[in-house]
């Protein structure tokens, strides 16, 4: 398992998404994605659900969200 960390804060939509998809098609099953965002990536959920792939999104103390695809945040 590898964690893949990206800061996605400052980019306007849809670069974000893109970013992440880009990184999702190359990883591997068991790679876990922790991205900071400025705000939740709302397009991004139905293609992570349709992918079956677990994630979290919660506000946090930067003024933004965590996103984390892959095992949950504890």
């Amino acid at each position: 398992m590898q964690l893949i960390q990206l800061d996605n804060r400052g980019l306007q939509p849809p670069e974000p998404m893109v970013r992440i998809l880009e990184i999702l098609n190359k990883c591997s099953s068991d790679d876990v994605i922790e991205a900071l965002m400025d705000r939740r990536p709302m397009f991004l959920f139905p293609e992570l659900e349709e992918r079956g792939l677990p994630f979290t999104c919660m506000p946090n103390d930067l003024g933004g969200f965590t996103l984390r695809i892959g095992v949950p945040l504890p």
